[in-house]
């Protein structure tokens, strides 16, 4: 009989201990080291109950805040396997070697779901798009058939696996075989493709893709949607002019299934590197225009917020007590974090709560995003696409910005859109990593979240 690990109290004990030794000299503002074996605690609450303990927001929030310690002295951490391959699988995994690896740190273990809307699943719906597109340079197909796609996305799962990313990353990232199919696109070979659309205008359009101006330009979006269209009217079967819902219907998932075909190509057009950058700063314009949290009933905040503020403590209560349900989510970016406040503010506008309640109760963004620890460490990502980092002594780190101290802006009455593209709607200055420096941050105002993992975190877990 297997002996049971004391899973609680051991982590417990280690984890009171190392902060005990988090000594200034440590704990500088530089690196904020998040100690694995609390975080393993939380997290296991947090799967015990699909990631939201508690939505209520009239309940006692039990926030996310990890303890911080010192850096791990002794064996660096490692987590490498045999992945068990299904012998099945056509395509070529050595072609895209290092992206793997990129994306295995990406989704790594238990941080998957918290980094899974901005990073890791940007990362593994391109590399799958990559290692298609790659492959198809020997096969000359864009598409696997229904069996082969099965096998694959197993195989692509081992392979992740074996490095250290979450085992879960088919759910988490709400990806299937038919991801890797043709779908109903009647076009999924190289010849059949260069035959319908002018390959030279695709790629003078996506062969570089400008980090900043392709959300609002859409220069690369629209050059892939124009391709889209022709490859499905390839079949003559459909006229995009017909009012007839079910066959606009179809029409659409059509085209769906050809913008996959289209990126496919792109990406055996492209090196390994370059493709990743296209596809990570298209996939960049949905993540930021689209808030991710769930929002509770706003029930409470309307009760002693709404109408004439009659008790500004037992209002800024009410909304403090609200948003500490809202960091216990996910991580967001600069951009996302400004459509949840827009969002957050009409939704209390509409029930009545005309004050600025984040002036009143100073919110700030980075309070709409996941807490990495106390106080002032409230984490925001750069609104840019960007990578987790695997360091064997260090472990898993990812980059915050420090400058995000911004207060929320509350949304005015004849707001309907909060897009960034949106010139009538003023927002305050966002953090340099949104500006053209490519997400470059200058040394002040950069955070650095290591996350310290260990072999026994991996036992635990």
């Amino acid at each position: 009989m297997e002996r049971p690990r004391p899973i609680s109290f051991l982590s417990g004990i280690l984890a009171a201990l190392l902060f005990q030794l988090c000594l200034p000299d440590y704990c500088k503002l530089d690196y904020m080291v998040v100690h694995s074996f609390a975080l393993a605690n939380e997290i296991a609450v947090m799967k015990d109950d699909n990631l939201l303990p508690d939505t209520s927001p009239t309940s006692s929030p039990q926030p996310f805040i990890p303890l911080l310690a010192p850096s791990p002295m002794g064996t660096p951490f490692f987590h490498n396997s045999t992945p068990k391959l299904s012998g099945r699988c056509t395509l070529n995994f050595s072609a895209v070697d290092s992206l793997l690896s990129t994306t295995a740190v990406d989704c790594w273990t238990s941080f998957a779901p918290f980094l899974a809307n901005v990073i890791c699943c940007p990362q593994f719906q391109a590399t799958l798009i990559i290692l298609i597109g790659q492959s198809s340079k020997e096969t000359g197909l864009l598409a696997l058939d229904s069996i082969h796609a099965n096998y694959c996305l197993s195989d692509i799962q081992q392979i992740l696996g074996s490095q250290g990313a979450n085992s879960e990353l088919q759910g988490i990232c709400m990806v299937h075989s038919y991801n890797l199919s043709k779908g109903s696109c009647p076009i999924n070979d190289i010849n059949g493709f260069e035959s319908v659309v002018d390959s030279s205008k695709l790629l003078a359009a996506c062969g570089k893709v400008d980090a900043v101006n392709e959300c609002c330009s859409q220069i690369c979006q629209n050059a892939i949607l124009e391709a889209a269209r022709k490859l499905a009217m390839r079949d003559g079967g459909l006229i995009e002019s017909m009012a007839i819902n079910n066959t606009l219907i179809e029409h659409s998932s059509k085209i769906d299934s050809c913008r996959s075909i289209v990126l496919r190509w792109l990406s055996s057009r492209l090196d390994t590197s370059s493709a990743k950058q296209v596809l990570r700063r298209l996939s960049n314009c949905n993540v930021n225009g689209v808030c991710p949290l769930d929002f509770p009933d706003t029930k409470s905040v309307a009760k002693d917020c709404g109408n004439v503020i009659k008790n500004n403590t037992a209002c800024c209560h009410a909304m403090e007590n609200y948003v500490s349900h809202l960091q216990k989510q996910s991580f967001i970016t600069n951009l996302q974090a400004l459509g949840c406040a827009s969002l957050l503010g009409m939704k209390l506008q509409k029930m009545n709560v005309s004050s600025n309640v984040y002036s009143l109760c100073q919110i700030t963004l980075k309070d709409f995003s996941l807490q990495v620890g106390t106080q002032e460490s409230g984490c925001l990502l750069p609104s840019l696409p960007s990578d987790a980092t695997f360091d064997p002594y260090s472990g898993i780190s990812f980059t915050c910005d420090l400058n995000d101290n911004i207060a929320a802006p509350w949304p005015s009455a004849s707001q309907t859109s909060s897009s960034t593209c949106n010139k009538s709607v003023n927002y305050p200055a966002l953090p340099a990593a949104t500006s053209s420096q490519l997400g470059l941050i200058s040394t002040d105002m950069e955070l650095r979240v290591v996350f310290y993992l260990s072999l026994l975190l991996v036992m635990l877990l």
